[in-house]
């Protein structure tokens, strides 16, 4: 059985591996739109959150946010 190739030690690890929130890049890229797209959708949609260190500021996403966000799009779609 090849489940019993992998000790319970490696699975927990790659598990805490995911991360928790996803930068405006990869959420788009993760979608399939474009930046600016999504840049949109989450203005209008309230979904995601900015931090700013100094003059830098990044939008992150949570990955329920992006479920949200794919939802939104497949029901203005529709």
């Amino acid at each position: 059985m090849p489940w019993r190739y992998f000790p319970r030690e490696a699975a927990t690890t790659m598990n805490s591996q995911v991360p928790k929130y996803v930068t405006r890049g990869r959420a788009a890229l993760l979608l399939g739109i474009p930046e600016d797209e999504l840049s949109r959708l989450s203005i209008e949609s309230g979904l995601g959150h900015k931090e700013r260190a100094g003059e830098q500021e990044e939008t992150f996403f949570t990955y329920e946010e992006l479920r949200k966000i794919c939802m939104l799009t497949v029901h203005h779609v529709n």
